[in-house]
């Protein structure tokens, strides 16, 4: 009780920098698309209720559900005064993606980004540490720069039930839980409405000076309830089928991705998940199925993947981080071009 005390009297001191209280700095936005979620939805709602800093408003979208979903939300809402559900039309059948995304936005049209410090993109089947929005924004009021943050998610193995880590790189935020600075959400321009979504922003965010970073420790490890890529039905194989569908989409280079599928073989499905991934590429490249557009996110990306082959992913991305630091400098401080001459030299 003690510490609960000395968190609420924390959030209201007065931050002399900024003129606001600690809390005033600290409203974070949740929206969380929703689509028959029945069976994992309390355990979330009673998770984000436990929070240590609870959000100033929390949008779920209900997508369509034809489970209970509705009634369950419905009952937490009269409870839950920071809890807005709203009703989107239902279009037939789960679409991950592009469907996830374009609910994300019906929910944030019902509010102003504006007014909040923080926005997360939040899924309805995971369960949270209490601490666990607290900490994120404790690391980006530590870090100015840092743009989207997340924990690690971890799952029961199907097979042998053993708390597992999901295969996420440290220089990307979970897409389950896509938590960001609202300036860093503004600039990027928001989520791409397809497929890898959540490795575009990751790339554009960096390619504009931010960094990113998910963090494996003990009070951001969160329990994803169904494991990555087995959302829509098919099971895990279309998951990865439609993970290389996402990588062709992106850009991503054809060298990068093969040694990124060999580097996955030994991850749930073993080998399987691979192929399936391998398979997803190359049919999206027989097809001349179009990609992302932006030609100078291309170069900036095959620039980080190919030196992260050379000196693994966490070095390349800190590299690309300091080559782009006077870019973020040149929009967010008095002095910008200055560092923005530094940077140069330093290349």
């Amino acid at each position: 009780m003690a510490g609960a005390s000395f968190l609420v009297q924390g959030h209201r001191e007065s931050d002399r920098r900024g003129g606001r209280t600690l809390s005033q700095r600290r409203r974070y936005l949740l929206i969380s698309p929703s689509r028959d979620e029945a069976r994992f939805l309390r355990r979330t709602l009673d998770s984000v209720a436990a929070q240590s800093v609870p959000p100033a408003c929390w949008v779920v979208v209900d997508d369509g559900s034809s489970d209970e979903t509705p009634a369950i939300l419905a009952e937490y809402a009269a409870r839950l005064p920071y809890l807005k559900p709203v009703r989107r039309q239902d279009r037939g059948a789960r679409a991950v993606g592009p469907g996830v995304i374009e609910a994300f936005y019906f929910g944030l049209e019902q509010v102003r980004l504006e007014d909040y410090d923080y926005v997360c993109k939040l899924d309805m089947d995971l369960e949270l540490p209490a601490r666990y929005f607290e900490l994120l924004m404790a690391r980006m009021e530590a870090d100015p720069r840092l743009g989207s943050t997340s924990g690690k998610p971890w799952f029961h193995h199907p097979k042998t039930g053993v708390l597992t880590r999901e295969a996420i790189a440290d220089e990307m935020s979970v897409g389950a839980s896509k938590f960001y600075r609202t300036a860093c959400f503004r600039e990027i321009g928001g989520f791409v409405r397809q497929v890898m979504w959540d490795g575009i922003d990751c790339h554009r965010a960096r390619m504009l000076g931010w960094k990113v970073e998910s963090v494996d420790e003990e009070p951001l490890r969160f329990l994803h309830l169904r494991p990555m890529g087995s959302s829509q039905g098919r099971g895990i194989w279309a998951g990865r089928v439609r993970n290389g569908f996402g990588q062709w989409f992106m850009g991503t280079s054809p060298l990068f991705f093969l040694a990124s599928a060999l580097y996955r073989m030994p991850v749930h499905p073993p080998v399987a998940g691979s192929v399936a991934m391998v398979w997803g590429y190359v049919k999206s490249a027989l097809e001349r199925v179009p990609r992302y557009g932006d030609r100078e996110f291309r170069r900036f990306l095959h620039r980080y993947q190919h030196e992260a082959l050379v000196m693994g992913r966490a070095r390349a991305a800190r590299r690309a981080e300091a080559r782009q630091m006077g870019v973020w400098h040149a929009s967010h401080t008095p002095h910008g071009a200055a560092a923005a001459d530094e940077a140069r030299v330093a290349r």
